[in-house]
């Protein structure tokens, strides 16, 4: 294409804004609390070219790192591409060279490689520190390694040629006790393969086990849950069909009417012993909050929503739905490992809303407090054009699930929230603070900060204001990095 479409991945905050940048000490209203002090790493999609099709989505833009960096009460800001082969590729070729997301039959016969489709890898969703360093991942392909300190990209990764695996999640779970890092890799084998890689890494990075199994239908599993004892695989019903993208279709389509599943197995065993339960037809969930054990239960907490959230995905499936009419919440899936059965008891324990937030410390343990942004129902105006799905978040909740109580963060009209990253505290008894980066229309362009709020109070004004003075793409999902983590990178 000579341009980028006029269509919402390339609109408003989603316009293509190309720019590579290092901003040094950048202006900050109120006081960066004494426990900040690291780096904010965020994934920010961000397409080089036009596409090749004009009905290309954000989730197919090349991937950049972006970094806000505090050091001695500074902020500084970079942002950079990764230099994956795509990448490259079309940057010497002066164009898009790939096609629709995640179909290698539709790429330019130049670059056309349908048995590697992990090469086309755009890197662009999580950025996870791991052992000393610092990936960009994507779940279509392994992840690039990048220097945490100059952005620039050190290459594919693979654990030393060890990963069998073309994939890996963009969604590990690292044990703050262990520090090993579980993780898995959905079409292990290739495209459109029922093969899941179950994996785990040592506190030092090195791949110490992968195991294979086979997932009930080629599934997009997103996310998954450890707990101390299991590793928890959902699947959900968006399914993939290899006819159908060599005829020139999309890679997943929703099915509303096929049944669900969860596979749970020893997180130090043997995929022999992974256990199917069978969930509800039609629902699907992108990101997981926490999962623990209770005696021989085992709760699953998830943003479940009544279909899949992305429009591309349900279109393609034949089920069309407004965007605000589909139900959806936080919803706790319980598993009793001691009785025999596949059944699953599920409950509502908190609002709608999606990429939640948990405190590092708690993951795959009984946890209180989550934080997640959401569409607040009583705005006085509608959400902004952005994001993945084509509509920013407004309202950042911060739910205690002990007690209840629910703080809400609501956001004027012409403003929109990313998904925060938690930063602990060293008082005893305070929850730490939370880094987001906040959105608001203006006269001419749009406008960003980065809000540090405290967590425990998200409702109060932010307690710092990190002024941005170029434009802002809306990120994926980001990480935090202290400075002891950072000074210990390889």
């Amino acid at each position: 294409m000579p341009k980028f479409p006029n269509t919402l991945p390339f609109i408003a905050l989603n316009r293509p804004l190309r720019i590579e940048s290092s901003i040094r000490n950048l202006d900050v209203e109120g006081t960066i609390p004494a426990d900040v002090q690291g780096a904010f790493f965020r994934a920010v999609p961000d397409p080089a070219h036009p596409p090749l099709h004009d009905d290309d989505i954000t989730l197919s833009a090349d991937g950049m790192v972006s970094r806000f960096l505090f050091e001695g009460g500074q902020v500084d800001y970079d942002i950079k591409y990764v230099r994956t082969a795509r990448y490259e590729a079309e940057r010497k070729a002066r164009r898009a060279l790939y096609g629709s997301y995640r179909n290698p039959y539709t790429d330019d016969p130049g670059v056309r490689d349908p048995s590697r489709p992990d090469l086309r890898t755009v890197s662009n969703t999580t950025p996870v520190w791991h052992a000393g360093r610092l990936f960009m991942t994507k779940e279509d392909g392994r992840p690039y390694e990048i220097d945490p300190h100059t952005l620039e990209t050190r290459g594919y990764w693979s654990y030393g040629g060890k990963l069998r695996s073309q994939t890996m999640t963009a969604h590990p779970r690292i044990d703050p006790a262990t520090g090993e890092m579980f993780f898995f890799g959905y079409e292990a084998g290739g495209l459109a393969t029922r093969d899941v890689a179950y994996c785990i890494a040592d506190r030092d990075g090195q791949l110490v086990s992968e195991q294979w199994f086979q997932a009930p239908y080629v599934a997009s599993i997103h996310d998954f849950c450890i707990t101390g004892r299991w590793a928890i695989f959902p699947v959900y019903p968006t399914t993939s069909d290899l006819e159908r993208m060599k005829q020139g279709g999309a890679h997943w389509a929703h099915q509303q009417d096929l049944e669900s599943w969860v596979g749970i197995m020893p997180r130090y065993g043997k995929v022999e012993e992974m256990r199917w339960f069978k969930g509800p037809k039609g629902v699907s969930a992108f990101h997981m909050t926490n999962a623990f054990d209770d005696g021989d239960l085992v709760h699953m907490d998830a943003c479940l929503a009544e279909t899949c959230a992305f429009p591309f995905m349900r279109e393609a499936g034949g089920i069309h739905r407004n965007q605000w009419e589909i139900q959806s919440g936080l919803t706790r899936w319980t598993f009793d490992m001691g009785k025999p059965g596949d059944g699953i008891v599920s409950s509502i324990i908190g609002p709608p809303g999606d990429l939640p937030r948990i405190r590092d410390a708690d993951q795959g343990r009984p946890y209180r407090h989550v934080w997640l942004p959401t569409m607040n129902p009583e705005a006085k105006g509608p959400p902004l054009v952005g994001n993945v799905v084509g509509a920013a978040f407004n309202c950042l909740l911060g739910l205690d699930l002990s007690t209840g109580r629910v703080d809400a963060l609501n956001l004027d009209p012409g403003m929109a929230i990313n998904e925060p990253v938690h930063v602990p505290s060293s008082k005893p008894g305070h929850n730490g603070w939370l880094l987001a980066v906040v959105d608001r229309e203006a006269a001419i362009d749009y406008q960003s900060e980065l809000w540090i709020l405290d967590a425990d109070n998200i409702s109060a004004a932010p307690v710092a204001r990190v002024k941005v003075p170029v434009p802002l793409r809306p990120q994926v999902h980001g990480w935090w990095v202290s400075a002891e983590q950072l000074a210990s990178s390889k």
